[in-house]
């Protein structure tokens, strides 16, 4: 198999965010650690072809031609906040949080509280169709 440097630094730089968000998850290890994994694992069914990166000096970051979302951690909350979340339907209400910006929203989860993981990963898609947009 053929490859040039920028594929394999880019590969090795997924390969790095992977663990960093691995490394995350088990640093938290308290219900804000378990939501962002399941979190993780419904964008990763959402879109198989989703990019892990590690920005900003510690945010989980999901791309797809393009930033999708960030799963930044708080003490009461995991805050998933969409890059272009202002242009995308939300016919179930998920975003909850940054509302009055006109690029982003957010979904602000608290402990105790789940997502509607169908509503969910058509969020992602629909983040990928229009990142993927022409």
């Amino acid at each position: 198999m053929k490859t040039d440097q920028g594929t394999s630094a880019a590969a090795a730089e997924a390969i790095s965010a992977t663990q960093l968000i691995d490394a995350r998850i088990h640093e938290l290890g308290d219900w804000r650690g378990a939501t962002l994994a399941r979190i993780r694992a419904l964008i990763q069914q959402a879109d198989p072809e989703v990019i892990e990166e590690w920005k900003w000096r510690g945010v989980p970051v999901w791309s797809h031609a393009g930033i999708l979302c960030t799963g930044e951690t708080y003490k009461s909350a995991v805050k998933l906040t969409f890059a272009k979340g202002a242009a995308l339907a939300d016919p179930t209400g998920l975003f909850n949080a940054s509302l009055e910006g006109n690029t982003r929203r957010a979904i602000d989860l608290h402990e105790g509280e789940s997502i509607d993981a169908k509503a969910f990963k058509a969020l992602i898609q629909a983040a990928v169709a229009l990142n993927t947009a022409k």
